[in-house]
């Protein structure tokens, strides 16, 4: 798999960019998640043209009439940044992402809950980033996340699976949209799809279902949308649970009594926090390997990401 194209906020790489000629380095996101990544850096405010350093920025006003202001003077560069913001965004159209990881917190680049200041100057956390409010609304359907947020094992790894997810359905889009390669796709991403949300893959299936009698510009549209609906989902221990049963139905007819046993005790562990997923995953895929049946070894719900980035350690 090509290195999935990603944008972030350049400070997360450790450009000193920031207001007081300051970086947020994020070794995880530079060392560890930077060998499958090729980063698309982004600074909105030094790309806007703003100086190193540089007075802080803040917004002010009411949830969706927000202005970005120098917080000293006063002075608006809500136009100036919006402007710059049109052009940028069109730039990256080119650029092929699959997702983008903002800096949190940040009146230009915060995804959600930035300090937002009312007319008497006292802040809530309604606030959302200028260049990151615009980004999303212009690319609805990519993964985003923000480097806080990524803190937290399960954001992190439904994170990591979305933008993983979405590269696998670039490419099977760029060898060809057809219908068979829909369906393959489909069946590939099935349980992954059903550990996230069961009713949009049942959906899904249906869609996939009426291939044949849908044209492409009505078929993968939709499946996209609801794709990118499912994947950010996050998955739960009776999701994975029920996943897990699904999996082991493919072996009622090998499974010896001791290994069945071993199975459904391990479920039974990690429905009762007493394991992390990985275990009983890890078991499934050795039963994968021992008895081969076809259609398990082509789940990506078993190998969704790469195993050095030392996720699904977690419930």
């Amino acid at each position: 798999m090509e290195k999935i194209r990603l944008g972030i906020s350049a400070c997360l790489l450790g450009a000193n960019v920031r207001y007081d000629g300051g970086h947020q380095l994020d070794r995880f996101l530079r060392d560890t998640l930077g060998r499958y990544v090729d980063w698309v850096p982004v600074c909105p405010e030094v790309e806007m043209g703003l100086p190193i350093p540089r007075p802080t920025l803040r917004l002010v006003g009411e949830p969706g009439a927000q202005r970005l202001v120098f917080s000293g003077s006063g002075e608006d560069v809500t136009d100036a940044m919006t402007r710059w913001a049109q052009t940028r965004l069109a730039e990256l159209e080119q650029e092929g992402l699959c997702g983008f990881v903002f800096k949190g917190r940040s009146p230009s680049s915060g995804m959600a809950r930035v300090k937002l200041y009312d007319r008497n100057g006292i802040p809530n956390k309604n606030g959302v980033g200028l260049f990151a409010g615009l980004f999303m609304e212009h690319f609805p359907l990519l993964p985003v996340e923000e480097d806080g947020r990524l803190n937290d094992p399960r954001l992190r790894e439904n994170f990591i699976e979305a933008i993983f997810t979405f590269q696998r359905w670039r490419q099977m889009l760029s060898i060809s949209p057809a219908a068979a390669h829909l369906v393959d796709f489909h069946a590939r991403h099935k349980y992954l799809l059903m550990s996230h949300n069961v009713e949009l893959a049942r959906q899904m299936g249906k869609l996939v279902a009426r291939a044949g009698q849908l044209t492409g510009t009505e078929l993968f549209p939709e499946y996209q949308q609801l794709l990118m609906k499912a994947i950010r989902q996050l998955p739960s221990v009776a999701k994975h649970v029920n996943v897990l049963q699904h999996l082991m139905g493919y072996f009622k007819k090998h499974l010896e009594a001791d290994e069945k046993q071993e199975m459904l005790e391990l479920i039974e562990q990690y429905r009762h926090g007493q394991v992390p997923i990985n275990i009983p995953i890890t078991l499934i895929n050795h039963f994968v390997r021992k008895y081969r049946p076809p259609y398990l070894a082509e789940q990506l719900y078993l190998h969704p990401h790469p195993m050095e980035l030392h996720l699904r350690t977690g419930r």
